[in-house]
C-alpha cells in the first residue's frame, strides 16, 4: 500500500485544550478528514463521521488493544467495505499496524495504532514523510541538472534561420 500524507503548513495546536478539537484539527491537516465541517454525504458534525468514530472511540479509546473488523463494523454500525476503506486510509498513513490472532482458531486479522501509542505510530509516519522528501529532493537534483545540460547543448547549437530548422523546432509548419 504507498504512502500518502498531506503536508499543510500549519502553527502547533498546542494553545487548544480540548482533545477533540485537536484531534479533528489534526486529522484534517494530514489528509484523513476532510477540510470542510459539513461531510459529503450530509452525515452531520465531524464528531459523527464514521472516520473520526473510528479513531476516537475505538483506535483511541484503547491504542493497544487489536481491533477487528467484525468489531468495528457492530461499534460503528456499518458496513464492512465502509470499515475497511477507513483503515485502509489509516493504514496509508503508516498509524496502524495489522496484528494476527490465532488464538480464536480463525486467524483474524486486528487492527491496532502502529506500537499502541499514536506518538509512537506518529514515529513511523514521520520517518516515512522525510523519506519520501529525499527522494523528491534527488528527483529535483535530477531534473535541475538535465535543464542545465539542455540549456548548455542548445547554447552550443548554431541558430539557423531558415525555414526547415525553424520547422525542426516546432516553430513553423
Amino acid at each position: 500500500m504507498p504512502f500518502e500524507l498531506a503536508v499543510r503548513y500549519s502553527t502547533p495546536l498546542t494553545p487548544l485544550r480540548d482533545l477533540d478539537e485537536v484531534l479533528k484539527e489534526f486529522l484534517r491537516l494530514i489528509g484523513y478528514l476532510p477540510t470542510a465541517d459539513d461531510l459529503r454525504q450530509g452525515e452531520g458534525p465531524i464528531e459523527r463521521s464514521l472516520a473520526y468514530r473510528l479513531v476516537r472511540e475505538c483506535l483511541l479509546r484503547d491504542p493497544a488493544r487489536p481491533w477487528y473488523v467484525e468489531e468495528l463494523v457492530a461499534v460503528l454500525k456499518t458496513s464492512k467495505p465502509t470499515v475497511y476503506r477507513h483503515i485502509n486510509k489509516l493504514k496509508s498513513l503508516d498509524l496502524l499496524e495489522e496484528v494476527g490472532s490465532s488464538a480464536d482458531g480463525k486467524g483474524r486479522k486486528g487492527y491496532r495504532l502502529r506500537y499502541g501509542s499514536l506518538a509512537r505510530a506518529w514515529d513511523f509516519t514521520e520517518a516515512n514523510a522525510q523519506n519520501a522528501l529525499r527522494r523528491y529532493r534527488e528527483t529535483v537534483d535530477h531534473l535541475q541538472g538535465l535543464i542545465h545540460q539542455a540549456n548548455e547543448m542548445a547554447a552550443l547549437k548554431p541558430i539557423s534561420t531558415t525555414k526547415g530548422a525553424a520547422r525542426e523546432r516546432g516553430l513553423a509548419r
